[in-house]
C-alpha cells in the first residue's frame, strides 16, 4: 500500500490543492493527515488562501482514502464539518515488522514519547518541521508542514511505499529518504 502522509494544512485551500494534485500524482492509496486541518491556531500567521470551508469541500470527497489524527487545532466542531473521524490522538500503523505510532505531536513527542519499543517509528506534524532523526532506539519522522513551512523548510509531504519514506516538496521533488 501506498500512503502520502501529510500535517499541518491549517485551512490553506492553496496548499490543500497543491497536496491534493500530489496525492493523484503519486498514485497513493491512503492519505494519512497528522492533524491541524482547518485553523491555523493563536501562534501561525494566516497561510496563503485561507478557506477553511474550501479545504472541508476538497477533503470531504475523499473521506474513504483519508485516516486523520487530531492536531492541536483540530476541535469537535471541526468533525461536524468533515465526514472523516478527526479526533483520534494516534493511530498505529504496520509496515512489515514495524509499528509507527502516527500522532500530532503536541502530546506525543520525543520529549513525551508514547510506549514504544526500539525499533519502532514515531510519526508527527505539528512542529512544521521535517525530520528524520533516531533517539535511544526511536526513530522520529516528520513530514513539515503543507501550509506554513518553519525554519526554512519547503511546504512538503511524505510518501510510505515498500518501507521507504520519502520527503517530497509540493512539486514532487524528493529530498529525503528513510528505509525500515
Amino acid at each position: 500500500m501506498k500512503w502520502l502522509i501529510a500535517s499541518d494544512i491549517h485551512g490553506s485551500a492553496k496548499w490543500c490543492r497543491a497536496m491534493l494534485d500530489a496525492y493523484a500524482r503519486e498514485g497513493a492509496d491512503r492519505l494519512l493527515l497528522l492533524g491541524d486541518v482547518l485553523y491555523h491556531g493563536p501562534r501561525n500567521d494566516l497561510p496563503e488562501e485561507y478557506a477553511p470551508k474550501q479545504v472541508i469541500a476538497m477533503l470531504n470527497p475523499l473521506k474513504d482514502d483519508i485516516l486523520c489524527v487530531r492536531g492541536n487545532c483540530d476541535t469537535e466542531v471541526d468533525q461536524m464539518v468533515l465526514d472523516f473521524p478527526v479526533l483520534t490522538e494516534y493511530a498505529i500503523i504496520c509496515e512489515g515488522e514495524k509499528m509507527i505510532f502516527a500522532t500530532h505531536g503536541h502530546n506525543y513527542n520525543l520529549k513525551q514519547l508514547p510506549p514504544l519499543h526500539k525499533g519502532d517509528i514515531l510519526l508527527h506534524g505539528h512542529t512544521h518541521i521535517p525530520a528524520n532523526t533516531e533517539e535511544n532506539g526511536v526513530r522520529y519522522l516528520n513530514p513539515g508542514s503543507v501550509s506554513i513551512p518553519k525554519e526554512g523548510s519547503a511546504h512538503s509531504y511524505m510518501v510510505l511505499e515498500n518501507g521507504l519514506f520519502t520527503w517530497k516538496d509540493m512539486d514532487g521533488k524528493a529530498y529525503m529518504e528513510y528505509r525500515l
